[in-house]
């Protein structure tokens, strides 16, 4: 029996018979397929005659462009096995099924004699023998630069032993985002990448609300894997700093201190549990401007006590929640001062682990104010600052304490030189104009429909068969755009040189 098949499919038939025997499957440089059907200049279809997976890079020849770069994009695999036979075959009947593989090819492009990336203006020849790419084409057309002196080496090229770089004054001038389910190696991937920033002596403040990142000062174990991706273990404990409004559960961490003098009366309202803000702010505003009216410098006590000198009765319950605001401990008469935070080529850490998160949004939005203001006066070195489980900053619905700030940054922080890294395993919670200010996005395994949509709404180039690959992308595989990558790449991420302080992560070896 013979699969149904238009006068096309024939073609193919009979120019896959013509090449089968010049088909190695074990032959990189061999024909695995051959162009058929209606042929354009931006895809096209090829029977598929040898060993080929979703993502390969291919060749195809063009007349007036010479060899062109292609991607697979989707696969089928088309049989003669109807519902009736496939029961037969149940049943014991030995069946003769007839198939073939067909494979959608997205043209990538060729480049010019100027050097820049152009697509054919004419379409492809039906019947063109379709080849793998080599390294040297591949990394022609796409632009794959070897910049290790200004580049942040994440890992190589999916299939192929080519090293990926990340511009990082596009990181720093763009942002960055770095997108996975839980679980999916996001926290192992900005370990590579922070890696990579303190080997080039950038400034980094991450703000850390479970304390993961404090691993990076201690050396990883020897991967099995180290050898291929050149990597070797390596600890950053002289270039980081690590800063905590809790030091008794963040034992390592130096104390993280503010004054009130800056803060108003309905902030400080904000961090309590006070069920009715607007009548307790007179009161509040009230005691502020007799504090302040007799001193700069004041601290927690002070307003208690001056709540209790009024008597009261109305005061007890926001004189309660002041005295757990007390017992935090985040505020002092003398607070952390900035240059103690920020270190020109260091990392600082801000281990928010074990605090509310109403103060940790106050902490963000404190710290990330200050930064702001201090950069647009140059005061303070270009910087990044990375910001894990970024939904709970910059959240799509509602508003927190620093949603204005993020948003600043996003929007004037490359004026300035204050880059962003936004990280979250929900896409779809971050604000989307936050999101749509990433100039460089990798993305690892997610499979949550909403945030797909975010992510796909959010980054340009990405082509079908690629939205359907990541939701089933391996552990340690990740998609990079943007930036200096000119197409949507696929990366097998390098290993830590560090030990990595969340969940376990696999390195994918081809």
């Amino acid at each position: 029996m013979h699969l149904d098949t238009d006068s096309r499919d024939g073609t193919v038939e009979e120019a896959s018979a013509q090449y089968a025997d010049a088909v190695d499957p074990h032959d990189c440089s061999g024909i695995i397929g051959i162009v058929y059907g209606d042929v354009g200049t931006s895809e096209l279809k090829c029977s598929v005659m040898a060993p080929l997976e979703n993502g390969e890079y291919v060749q195809i020849p063009h007349d007036t462009c010479g060899p062109v770069l292609g991607q697979v994009d989707s696969m089928e695999r088309k049989t003669n096995l109807s519902l009736d036979k496939a029961i037969s075959m149940s049943q014991g009947e030995m069946i003769d099924i007839e198939e073939k593989v067909l494979a959608n090819i997205v043209v990538i492009g060729y480049r010019d004699e100027r050097g820049l990336l152009q697509t054919p203006k004419a379409p492809f020849k039906a019947g063109s023998a379709v080849t793998r790419a080599d390294d040297e084409l591949i990394s022609k057309v796409i632009g794959i630069q070897q910049n290790e002196k200004s580049g942040a080496y994440i890992g190589l090229l999916n299939g192929h032993d080519i090293p990926i770089h990340l511009d990082i004054n596009e990181m720093v001038q763009k942002h960055v985002s770095i997108l996975a389910k839980t679980g999916g190696g996001k926290s192992y991937m900005v370990g590579v990448l922070i890696e990579e920033l303190l080997k080039h002596k950038v400034t980094v403040i991450v703000i850390d609300p479970h304390g993961e990142y404090s691993s990076l000062k201690e050396a990883g174990k020897t991967s099995e894997f180290s050898e291929k991706f050149g990597v070797k273990p390596r600890g950053y404990a002289d270039q980081i700093s690590e800063f905590s409004p809790d030091t008794k559960v963040n034992k390592d961490a130096q104390p993280l201190r503010f004054t009130l003098g800056n803060l108003e009366a309905r902030d400080i309202l904000a961090l309590t549990n006070v069920k009715n803000i607007r009548h307790a702010l007179p009161t509040m505003k009230k005691v502020l401007d007799m504090i302040k009216a007799n001193r700069q410098s004041f601290s927690m006590k002070d307003i208690i006590k001056t709540l209790e000198a009024q008597e009261d009765a109305q005061n007890a319950n926001l004189i309660q929640e002041l005295q757990y605001l007390d017992e935090i401990n985040i505020f002092a008469e003398r607070g952390t001062k900035l240059d103690e935070l920020v270190k020109k080529g260091q990392m600082t850490i801000l281990n928010l682990r074990g605090t509310a998160p109403e103060i940790a949004n106050l902490i963000v939005n404190r710290v990330l104010t200050s930064l702001f203001e201090m950069r647009k006066i140059n005061a303070i070195p270009p910087m990044l600052v990375v910001t894990e489980e970024a939904h709970n900053y910059c959240p799509q619905q509602g508003t927190t304490a620093c949603t204005k700030i993020m948003r600043t940054i996003a929007s004037e922080g490359r004026k300035f030189g204050l880059g962003l890294v936004i990280i979250t395993q929900r896409a779809a919670k971050v604000e989307k104009n936050v999101l749509s200010q990433c100039g460089t996005q990798i993305i690892l395994k997610i499979t949550n429909e909403l945030d797909l949509k975010a992510v796909t709404s959010s980054v340009e180039g990405l082509t079908t068969g690629v939205t359907k690959e990541i939701q089933q992308l391996p552990i340690g595989v990740a998609i990079v755009c943007g930036g200096n990558i000119q197409v949507p790449l696929f990366v097998r991420v390098r290993p830590r040189e560090t030990r990595h302080g969340g969940e376990s992560v696999k390195i994918i070896e081809d």
